[in-house]
């Protein structure tokens, strides 16, 4: 399964089997809109847009947004949010990792969860860098996997591992960690000033069961990585474990959340 069609075939679930919310989502845009100083002219540009759950509270207030994805399924998914597709909101059909935009075109370029999916990164910052008009703001961020759903996913991954060589969860995030590092490098040696935050924390609860039914569904891209006949007897064997592990599938799995914010500017 091709990224295309994995992020075809999950578009319809996409925002209800993620844990950031609209109403977390409206929070973490007054942080960025705070952040980067907003005018109403400001404009955004997400590539990776998917289904606009983090640029939706832009649109809605009237900032210029631009998104890009590689996936028309998300794209018609954001739209189908949207009553009339306002005039300050231009869609692309196409590959995220390479930005068709003019010099100094963005105020702001906001990736989430999409910079270590890139094969040539260095290329996409000087693309990013390119794009960006002076003195504007690259914002590379991240919602924190709450850690009892990370738990529970690094329990997934254990089991799927058997069936495909799939890197633990711990390898997985280090992987991540170190793409981030990398970046930060790149772009302070690019004369960038650098700066940590987080956005928003907030409590996900969920019970086991609506765990194990979002897995169910495939909703990641780990869970396409192996035939669907695997994939079922991958579940069988998940669901057993849960059961047997937590002691009842109601059991409720709380832990807090994060989005956080590298942000970058000169």
């Amino acid at each position: 399964m091709n990224k295309l069609n994995y992020y075809d075939h999950i578009a319809q679930i996409y925002d209800q089997t993620r844990w950031l919310t609209e109403p977390i989502a409206e929070e973490v845009a007054d942080f960025i809109i705070a952040l980067t100083h907003a005018t109403p002219e400001t404009s955004f540009l997400e590539p990776g847009v998917g289904t606009g759950l983090n640029v939706i509270p832009f649109v809605k207030r009237g900032y210029p947004v631009t998104g890009i994805d590689v996936s028309q399924e998300m794209l018609d998914q954001f739209c189908k949010k949207l009553n009339l597709i306002p005039d300050n909101l231009n869609l692309i059909h196409g590959d995220a990792s390479k930005l068709p935009f003019p010099d100094n075109s963005f105020d702001v370029v906001l990736t989430v969860h999409m910079l270590h999916t890139v094969s040539n990164w260095q290329a996409f910052l000087d693309d990013i860098d390119r794009v960006l008009k002076s003195e504007g703001f690259y914002l590379n961020c991240q919602w924190i996997t709450p850690p009892a759903r990370r738990e529970f996913e690094g329990y997934f991954r254990e089991i799927l591992s058997k069936y495909e060589g799939l890197k633990p969860v711990n390898s997985a995030i280090q992987e991540i960690t170190t793409q981030r590092y990398l970046s930060e490098k790149y772009l302070t040696q690019k004369g960038y000033g650098s700066n940590y935050l987080v956005a928003k924390k907030w409590t996900v609860s969920n019970t086991v069961e609506e765990l194990l039914n979002v897995f169910k569904l495939r909703a990641y891209g780990l869970c396409w990585r192996v035939s669907e006949d695997i994939y079922h007897q991958v579940m069988n064997e998940f669901e057993e474990f849960c059961i047997n592990h937590y002691g009842s599938l109601n059991i409720v799995l709380s832990s807090e959340a994060k989005f956080e914010i590298w942000a970058y500017s000169i």
